[in-house]
C-alpha cells in the first residue's frame, strides 16, 4: 500500500513511534490491486482537494451518519473536530435530516423507506451552505441526483471543480461506507465524547443470505458485529 496515500507512510514506517495500522489499512490490503488504488483517490480528496476540510468533514460525517457507518462516524468525528466542527455540529449531522427547500423528494423517498431521522434541516439547526451540503447528501443517499433548487443555491457558493469534488467525496464514502458494513469492520476506538448516536452497525439490516456467513468468514478480525 506504500506510496498510495502519504498518511499511510506514517503506518508502514517501520519506526518506533509509528502509529498502529488502522484497521481500514488492512482491510484494502487484502486486495492490492483495488485498495491501493481506491486509497491513493481517497488521499487526493483528503489532502489536495479543492472543497474546505470543513465542507469535506460535513459531507463525510453526514454520510457516516446515513449509512450508520461506525467506522467512518468514528473515524471522521475526530478529523472533522480537527477543521472546526463542534460537538454541537456532530450532534445535529448525526441526528437532523439536512433536507432544504425544494427537496421534498428526497423528503418522500426518506419517509417511504423508514430511514428518516429528524424534520428537516431547521430541526437539526442547519441554515445557509450547511444545510445546503447537507441536503446534497441526502438527496444523492436517498434519490442519486441533487435537485435543482440545491444545485442552483450550492453553484452560488461553489465553483465547477468543487461541485464535481462534492459529488466524488459523497459518491466515494457511500462506497467504502457499504464496504465496511458488510464486512463489518468495526473501529480502533470510538470517541468517548462522540460516541456513534445509533444502534447497530447498519442502516437497515440485509435479508438472511445463505452464502454471509461464509463471506465474512474471509474477514475473521472483522466479525462480531
Amino acid at each position: 500500500m506504500r506510496g498510495h496515500l502519504t498518511r499511510a507512510e506514517r503506518y508502514l514506517s517501520g519506526a518506533a513511534d509509528a502509529p498502529p495500522m488502522p484497521p481500514i489499512l488492512g482491510l484494502l490490503a487484502r486486495h492490492v490491486r483495488v485498495g491501493g488504488p481506491w486509497l491513493a483517490f481517497s488521499g487526493r480528496l483528503l489532502e489536495d482537494g479543492t472543497l474546505r476540510p470543513r465542507d469535506r468533514e460535513l459531507l463525510i460525517l453526514r454520510v457516516g451518519a446515513r449509512t450508520r457507518c461506525r467506522y467512518l462516524w468514528a473515524e471522521h468525528v475526530r478529523i472533522g473536530r480537527e477543521t472546526g466542527l463542534t460537538d454541537a455540529d456532530l450532534a445535529a449531522v448525526a441526528t437532523g435530516t439536512a433536507v432544504a427547500a425544494g427537496a421534498e423528494a428526497a423528503a418522500g423517498a426518506e419517509a417511504a423507506s423508514g430511514t428518516a431521522v429528524a424534520a428537516g434541516a431547521e430541526a437539526g439547526g442547519w441554515a445557509g451552505r450547511d444545510r445546503d451540503l447537507l441536503a446534497a447528501v441526502d438527496q444523492l443517499v436517498d434519490t442519486h441526483v441533487v435537485d435543482d433548487p440545491t444545485w442552483a443555491r450550492l453553484a452560488e457558493e461553489f465553483d465547477e471543480r468543487e461541485l464535481l469534488e462534492l459529488m466524488f467525496v459523497v459518491g466515494s464514502y457511500l462506497c467504502l461506507a457499504m464496504v465496511l458494513n458488510s464486512v463489518g469492520l468495526a473501529p480502533p476506538a470510538e470517541p468517548d465524547d462522540a460516541p456513534v448516536p445509533w444502534p447497530g452497525p447498519a442502516a437497515s439490516p440485509s435479508p438472511v443470505d445463505p452464502q454471509k456467513e461464509e463471506n465474512h468468514a474471509a474477514f475473521p478480525e472483522t466479525a462480531g458485529r
